[in-house]
């Protein structure tokens, strides 16, 4: 399924010759891939700087069919996930500290390198991982973005006894079942009106489940704000207690609206998070399991994913979407 251009548009079905791992890379038959709000904002033309056409999908999963020369880390049928961040140089500085996410060379899966609606990809060794067992393709797929880059936010939010999570979708219900797990009062906003989300999320032992218009039951150490929506971060600062942080956790986000300077004093912090790095891979894909985090999916055949992308548009989406292939 490609997209051949700048959106909006939609994807087309297209045949391809199966490409060829290049020395370094690995060929994965696909099984499943997640369908991101990343991809969304692709399609809907709020990102607008990929390569195209353009074989969308980051949250890939599928066994190793060919191996690139100088490959030593897998063998052929091993099962293995593709996220998001697909190259980086490995020798900048941002590089060479660990915060490969950074790389100003650094090229992105589904944007710059064909991606997982299809039925074969190629992708660099490096940025590769084996998933661990106990999760079906299906349910592994949210792992790899929604899971990898909802960790990295997890992670920037500290180590604050309540966090809070603006907008409770495909990231928001993997983190909160690590928060929960590791004993944090989680608080859940959706958006107003949204009864199923809010029940979904006291489900998952959220504490607390209403509207991004409510105030919740106390302040908060921390925020993450998952929905591209800038105003809610003056909202989020709002309920956030001294010292405390906002995270905004999307590579797209509408304008945040100014906000009186009382709301930000007391040292209180707003950061973005920008991909993720190889470290929260390994980290997340070995924890993920122990919690244990379950991913809710909703699976669409490869070749709906026109509809799949409309119903995360259109909100009709619990948990995650996933193409099967």
């Amino acid at each position: 399924m490609v997209l051949e251009g700048p959106g909006p548009k939609r994807l087309t079905s297209a045949d391809r010759e199966i490409p060829i791992a290049l020395p370094g890379e690995i060929r994965v038959r696909v099984r499943a891939c997640g369908v991101c709000r990343t991809d969304l904002h692709l399609v809907d033309g709020d990102l607008r700087d990929g390569e195209f056409p353009i074989i969308p999908g980051h949250e890939i999963v599928g066994v190793v069919d060919q191996l690139g020369d100088g490959v030593t880390e897998f063998a052929v049928g091993d099962r293995v996930g593709i996220p998001w961040l697909g190259y980086s140089c490995g020798e900048c500085g941002f590089c060479t500290s660990g915060r490969e996410n950074l790389c100003p060379d650094a090229r992105f899966t589904g944007y710059h390198i064909d991606g997982g609606y299809a039925d074969f990809t190629v992708a660099d060794a490096r940025y590769t991982f084996k998933i661990p067992d106990g999760y079906a393709d299906a349910d592994a797929a949210p792992l790899l973005c929604a899971g990898l880059i909802g960790y990295r936010a997890y992670r920037m939010a500290g180590a604050g006894r309540c966090v809070g999570l603006y907008g409770f979708g495909a990231a928001a219900h993997l983190i909160a079942q690590l928060a929960v797990y590791q004993g944090k009062e989680v608080f859940a906003f959706t958006s107003p009106g949204d009864d199923a989300a809010q029940t979904f999320a006291r489900s998952l032992g959220c504490a607390w489940a209403g509207a991004s218009t409510e105030t919740p039951p106390s302040p908060m150490d921390a925020v993450i704000v998952f929905a591209p929506v800038g105003a809610l971060v003056p909202t989020a600062l709002a309920h956030l207690m001294p010292g405390g942080v906002v995270v905004c956790a999307g590579i797209h986000m509408s304008d945040i609206p100014s906000f009186p300077y009382s709301l930000l004093w007391q040292e209180r912090v707003i950061r973005s998070v920008a991909n993720l790095t190889r470290q929260d891979a390994l980290e997340f894909l070995t924890i993920a399991p122990k919690v244990p985090i379950k991913t809710h999916v909703q699976s669409y055949a490869i070749g709906e994913a026109n509809r799949a992308l409309d119903d995360l548009r259109g909100g009709r989406v619990t948990g995650a979407a996933v193409l099967t292939v």
